[in-house]
């Protein structure tokens, strides 16, 4: 069954830190790439961060969030530092395939349920 399973969200102070995992099955990470988006109320996904099937990331973030996966776990993970109030959105990961990271997200495919991150100020 092709899923992807997002964690780790939760209620942090600013200038605090978060991972997030997202677990996937189904398909292997070697084929696919991730991407790692947010969403504000009534607003439309943005692309965070991606990691391509080949090791490549793009990063839209820079200097605060990282993306990693770990393929004995089939999981890419999103770790955040310096949380600010205005990361506070609903987080989710979701597969693309092709060539190469895209932050349109018109070209992926499966997404997971979300998971909230708050920053509190």
């Amino acid at each position: 069954q092709l899923r992807l399973v997002e964690s780790g969200g939760g209620l942090v102070q600013t200038g605090g830190s978060l991972r997030l995992p997202c677990v996937t099955s189904g398909f292997s990470l070697d084929d696919y790439n991730i991407g790692w988006f947010r969403q504000y109320p009534g607003q439309v996904r943005e692309a965070v961060s991606c990691l391509s099937s080949n090791g490549g990331s793009v990063d839209s973030v820079t200097g605060r969030f990282t993306i990693s996966r770990d393929y004995a776990k089939n999981t890419v993970y999103l770790q955040m530092h310096s949380l600010k109030p205005e990361d506070t959105a609903l987080y989710f990961c979701a597969r693309s395939s092709g060539h190469g990271c895209s932050m349109d997200i018109a070209e992926y495919d499966i997404w997971g349920q979300g998971t909230q991150v708050t920053v509190s100020s």
